[in-house]
C-alpha cells in the first residue's frame, strides 16, 4: 500500500468528492493560485477550475457567510481558514447562522458545510496565532467537531464530514501536514463519533486527539519499557464524543489520564473527566488526571513552548500518579 502525506490525503479526499458530487466546492485564502498556504490544495485548481476552487480575498466574515448561502441554497461548500485563530473573524456566521439555521428555519435549511484548517501550535507563531478552539466549536449544539491524528483517519473523516448534511468543524495541525503513513487507493469512510483504540492495554487508560496523539502514543511506548500496559484512545471526534469507548476502557484499566494542548478549563479533557466520573466512578483506583497546556498565552520563545505544552515528561508524570509511583 502506498504511503501519503497528511495533506494529500485530505486533498485526495476532497478532490474524489468533487468528482463524485458537482456541488462540492473550495473557498478561502489562496486555496487556488497558490495552491494553498500549505500547499493542501496543490493542483486542485488545473483539475476543478476557478468556479470550484475559489481563492477569496482576507475576509473570513464575508466568504464564511457566502458559503453558508451556499449550502442553504443546496451547494456544499469546503470552506479552509489558513488557520482557525483567524476563524474568530467569522465565528458570528458559524454559531449564529451555520449551526442554528437548522432550528431557526423549524428543519427547512440544512447547513452541509465543512469548515476546516489548522489549530493549535506550529512552532514560534506568538500567542495569536497558536490557540485551540475545539472546545469553543464543541460547546455549540448544531457544529459537529473532528480533529484527526493521522492521514489514513484525516482521509476517511473529511469524506464523510463532506457528505454530512450538517457543519462540520474540520481541524488539523500545520505540524502534521508533512506525516506520512499508508492509505487506501480505494474509497473508505470513518463514521464521525467513533473513538478509535490506537493500542489496547490493561493498567491505565491515555485519551487524547490530534496531534497531542504522538504525545499519547510516545508516552505508551516508555511505559511499556517499564513494564505497564497503556491503552491509547484517539477520540477523533470531540463533538460528539464518544463516551462509551473511554467508560469501556477506564472499566478495564481503572485509571484515566487526559492529554489535550488546549488550556485547562472548559476544555474537552474537563468534559471527559466529568462523564466518566458520573458512570466509571466505582471503577477508579484514583483520580483522573490531565495534562494540558498551562493556562497562559503562548509564548514566542521555543524554550518556553516546550514548557508550557504537554509533552510526554508531562503525560508520563501523571501516569506515575496515578499508578501511585
Amino acid at each position: 500500500m502506498r504511503e501519503i502525506q497528511f495533506r494529500e490525503a485530505l486533498r485526495e479526499a476532497m478532490s474524489e468528492e468533487m468528482r463524485r458530487d458537482k456541488n462540492v466546492f473550495l473557498m478561502g485564502e489562496e486555496v487556488a493560485e497558490y495552491n494553498g498556504a500549505y500547499k493542501v490544495s496543490q493542483g486542485m485548481l488545473d483539475e476543478f477550475g476557478p468556479d470550484r476552487v475559489i481563492d477569496t480575498p482576507i475576509t473570513e466574515l464575508g466568504f464564511t457567510g457566502l458559503g453558508i448561502g451556499a449550502a442553504m441554497n443546496g451547494l456544499r461548500p469546503i470552506i479552509e481558514f489558513m488557520t482557525f485563530n483567524f476563524s474568530l473573524v467569522a465565528i458570528d456566521q458559524i454559531i449564529n447562522s451555520a449551526a442554528k439555521m437548522l432550528t431557526m428555519s423549524g428543519g427547512q435549511y440544512n447547513i452541509p458545510i465543512v469548515f476546516r484548517g489548522a489549530t493549535g501550535n506550529a512552532g514560534q507563531l506568538g500567542a495569536q496565532h497558536s490557540q485551540n478552539f475545539e472546545s469553543w466549536y464543541a460547546n455549540t449544539p448544531g457544529l459537529k467537531v473532528v480533529v484527526p491524528s493521522n492521514p489514513y483517519d484525516a482521509k476517511g473523516l473529511l469524506k464523510t464530514a463532506i457528505r454530512d448534511d450538517d457543519p462540520v468543524i474540520f481541524m488539523e495541525s500545520e505540524l502534521m501536514y508533512g506525516d506520512k503513513m499508508e492509505v487506501p487507493e480505494g474509497e473508505y469512510l470513518i463514521p464521525i463519533s467513533q473513538a478509535d483504540v490506537k493500542k489496547e492495554g490493561t493498567d491505565v487508560t491515555i485519551v487524547s486527539f490530534g496531534k497531542m496523539m504522538k504525545v499519547s502514543l510516545a508516552a505508551a511506548d516508555a511505559l511499556q519499557k517499564e513494564n505497564i500496559s497503556a491503552e491509547v484512545i484517539d477520540l477523533r471526534t470531540v463533538r460528539p464524543i464518544d463516551y462509551e469507548s473511554v467508560v469501556q476502557s477506564v472499566k478495564k484499566t481503572n485509571r484515566l489520564v487526559i492529554v489535550e494542548e488546549a488550556w485547562p478549563l472548559s476544555s474537552i479533557s474537563t468534559e471527559i473527566a466529568y462523564h466518566i466520573q458520573k458512570h466509571a466512578f466505582d471503577y477508579l483506583d484514583a483520580p483522573v488526571q490531565r495534562v494540558a497546556s498551562m493556562d497562559v498565552p503562548l509564548p514566542y520563545a521555543p524554550t518556553i513552548i516546550e514548557a508550557i505544552l504537554p509533552n510526554v515528561k508531562r503525560t508520563l508524570e501523571a501516569v506515575n500518579a496515578v499508578m501511585y509511583r
